[in-house]
């Protein structure tokens, strides 16, 4: 159970990469329209249009890169590979019944044909994006760094994904290309079993949405009902149909407005009045900085693990009223829409294309009262030590503004080191991890960092709350991983290099492994206890069938810079640039 609920999390983090693009494509499209009489608007239009055209494609590759390891730019191309192939033959299996082209013939007839086969596939693009990069990713991690005889060498290693994603895209076209006309059916049941839900569809959604956001399983349940719910003129989900002019949309996504731009920045007005005298100017700082941008942006999660595992009850009643918050909307008829998330920014882009937008202000100003005097009476009743209200806080106050490679050197350390880092990640607000040692987590340093919250989903899995700025700080902390990799890698070559160089092979001969890799691999317990060797980035992965025969000793000799043991069968060894060699010389031993 929690190894499927960290893959969820890893998908719902993916999810966000193309989503991140949705921005600039709706902004582009929205000021094309002939309503803002802004020059070179067809341009603008058709430019945002091809975006939102091309979802299901953008989709398959920020997927693929945000599940593959350290991200790398070639499972997104090996995720292009999967992608048309799917498509591209989907199409040729798609029946076109005689009725959509009677009376045709020649050309009319072929193009009719293949615009009917173009617009079918088109309606399941963002399902074939889905599944193309969840699968891409997948064989991304299996096969990136696969050995292949000498012969077929060139086609190795990552070069080799492509190749395997190309069968895989074989596979997506025919389950769709034979099955496209059940699929649609079951899309078309699922989006008349949400819309005869009604109100109680409306709020079960709300208030998961926020329950869910715990875990960051938020995205999944939001790509469904914003990208695949409904239908019209052959455009699917919740968003873009609003985009598309469709009355009945919008209702999936107006619920948010009250709570993002009124409720949460009430709250934080109660947490500011809350705050001990001489600490409120302090806490007005921090309070002040995420209600701005839940109220000009959408992004809430800063706000929300301000009290999350401080007063969960709290968080649960917030829950009820953003689906209260739906039911309302819903009631009162008003249709908004945005492209990333619920705020002004949003509310302001959209008005002209929303229902009834104006009577935002009215449930907004209520939505205000209600989280203010809620939140002030619970945080005074309860004394809950909201920010402004800690004991000792004065010592855990937020660091000030850093440069970047400071900022970065401060998470690292407070994550315990590099040592204690298996994998890093990042989705729209939070900084994903795969750690070694929960323990070596300096939960304190992290909040002065500036850091909102942290979850541990699992044994292993940590996940801090930064805010939007996620990816630009696991950027500047990759690279200090990579800086401290190289520097472990030389360390460990001064370590065990040999005193005379390795004898020449003769000719024709297998080339011998460095003179290192027989002792690591007897200090592993020998080659019946290695399962699987695989490197990552500057470290080395062994999979044991035991990890009694290991000999640990001789291997901190050998590896200087670490060894971690994550799991019981399973050793990493920080060998920096070294591990692909490294680990290739222990492979050829094993053979």
């Amino acid at each position: 159970m929690k190894q499927l609920l960290a893959s969820l999390q890893r998908v719902g983090g993916a999810l966000m990469l193309p989503i991140a693009v949705l921005p600039i494509a709706g902004l582009l499209l929205r000021l094309g329209q002939p309503d803002l009489h802004l020059p070179g608007a067809v341009a603008m239009a058709a430019a945002g249009g091809a975006i939102f055209a091309n979802l299901g494609l953008l989709f398959a590759v920020g997927i693929a890169v945000g599940l593959a390891r350290e991200n790398h730019g070639a499972a997104g191309l090996a995720a292009v590979v999967t992608y048309i192939v799917a498509t591209e033959g989907a199409k040729v299996l798609i029946s076109v019944p005689p009725d959509a082209v009677a009376g045709l013939s020649g050309r009319g007839l072929e193009l009719a044909l293949g615009d009917y086969k173009a617009h079918e596939i088109g309606k399941l693009s963002v399902p074939v994006g889905i599944l193309s990069g969840l699968i891409t990713g997948a064989l991304y991690n299996r096969f990136h760094n696969v050995n292949l005889p000498s012969y077929l060498a060139f086609f190795g290693g990552r070069r080799f994904v492509p190749i395997v994603s190309g069968f895989a895209g074989l596979g997506l076209a025919l389950g769709f290309g034979l099955t496209w006309e059940t699929l649609e059916t079951g899309m078309n049941a699922l989006s008349d079993s949400v819309v005869r839900a009604g109100a109680a569809g409306l709020f079960v959604y709300g208030v998961l949405n926020r329950i869910l956001i715990v875990t960051g399983l938020h995205h999944v349940i939001n790509n469904v009902v914003w990208f695949l719910l409904g239908d019209y003129h052959g455009v699917t989900g919740d968003l873009n149909r609003f985009r598309a002019g469709d009355p009945s949309a919008g209702f999936f996504m107006s619920g948010f407005f009250p709570v993002m731009m009124f409720g949460l920045p009430a709250a934080c007005l109660a947490m500011y009045h809350t705050a001990l005298p001489g600490r409120r100017r302090l806490a007005g700082g921090l309070l002040g900085s995420i209600a701005l941008t839940s109220f000009l942006t959408g992004v809430t999660e800063p706000v929300e693990f301000t009290f999350l595992f401080l007063a969960p009850l709290l968080f649960a009643v917030h829950a009820l009223l953003t689906g209260a918050a739906f039911v309302i909307m819903k009631a009162l008829g008003v249709h908004l829409g945005f492209n990333f998330s619920a705020g002004l920014f949003d509310y302001i882009l959209y008005f002209n294309k929303a229902t009834r937008p104006l009577l935002l202000i009215p449930v907004g100003a209520l939505y205000f009262a209600l989280y203010y005097f809620l939140f002030r009476f619970v945080i005074v009743r309860f004394d809950l030590h909201t920010p402004g209200r800690g004991p000792g806080e004065e010592s855990a106050a937020p660091a000030a503004p850093q440069a970047a490679g400071e900022r970065a050197r401060g998470y690292l350390a407070a994550l315990g080191g590099v040592a204690n880092i298996v994998s890093l990640d990042a989705c729209a607000t939070r900084l994903r991890l795969a750690i070694n040692d929960q323990g070596a987590v300096d939960e304190a340093a992290l909040r002065r960092l500036g850091a909102a919250g942290v979850v541990r989903p699992a044994a292993n899995s940590l996940q801090v709350v930064v805010g939007p700025v996620a990816d630009q700080i696991a950027g500047e902390m990759r690279g200090l991983l990579r800086a401290a990799g190289a520097a472990a890698a030389g360390r460990l070559q001064n370590a065990v290099a040999p005193a005379q160089p390795p004898p020449r092979a003769s000719a024709g001969a297998a080339p011998a492994p460095p003179p290192n890799a027989a002792r690591l691999l007897e200090a592993l317990g020998g080659r019946s206890n290695v399962v699987a060797v695989e490197a990552l980035a500057g470290r080395l992965r062994v999979t044991l069938r035991s990890d009694a025969p290991v000999d640990a000793t001789a291997l901190r000799a050998l590896v200087t810079r670490g060894v971690a043991r994550p799991a019981p069968e399973v050793v990493h060894l920080l060998l920096g640039s070294q591990a692909g060699e490294a680990g290739a010389a222990i492979e050829h031993l094993l053979k």
